[in-house]
């Protein structure tokens, strides 16, 4: 039981400043449907878990550089496509346009579940699980507390996300996050 505690205070406090955090919070603000969100995220967060609780060590010794470069320019390209998107709503003003029809609960599971599971890989909370699942008794305990650290930490991303869209203008949240997603994927290419 010592294992599942160990292993969600310290993925649970790992995660919180993480950037998959953020990328849940801006998928929460950008979709309708929160719960396929959340079902999303966690569900790519489990696959990661559940790798990583396996592979123990072997997961640490992955080649992490080239990783790094395909995790940095996606977030990059997802950032400058986000600021992309809200100028081009920004600069739509044909009232006349039929309305949006949000995405149903399955892309928005998937995009969600897509994005997440190529952040996540080779995360440092990935890697705190494969190194905890080496080095304590029972794996299995510490992929079940760190599973539900994870699937905290995005409910509490997907609850925060819907606040702050009730409160602020889509468009400047979108700006924001595009912006923030350029410089976590520069930062990460650098």
């Amino acid at each position: 039981m010592s294992d599942l505690f160990t292993a969600f205070g310290v993925v649970f406090l790992a995660e919180l400043p993480d950037k998959t955090m953020f990328a849940t919070l801006i998928l929460a603000t950008r979709y309708p449907r929160k719960m396929a969100v959340w079902c999303g995220v966690a569900g790519a967060y489990t696959l990661h878990v559940t790798i990583a609780a396996l592979l123990g060590t072997a997961m640490s010794r992955l080649p992490t550089e080239p990783l790094r470069y395909v995790v940095g320019t996606i977030f990059v390209v997802a950032g400058a496509y986000l600021v992309w998107s809200s100028r081009a709503e920004s600069d739509d003003t044909n009232e006349s346009a039929a309305p949006e029809v949000a995405p149903s609960w399955r892309s928005t599971f998937t995009v969600s579940a897509a994005t997440i599971g190529v952040a996540e890989f080779a995360d440092i909370t990935q890697l705190a699980t494969a190194s905890l699942a080496a080095t304590r008794d029972s794996a299995l305990a510490v992929g079940v507390g760190a599973a539900l650290a994870l699937a905290s930490v995005s409910g509490i991303a997907v609850l925060a996300g819907s606040q702050i869209v009730k409160r602020v203008n889509l468009r400047i949240i979108q700006r924001t996050a595009g912006a923030l997603f350029v410089i976590v994927g520069v930062a990460t290419l650098v």
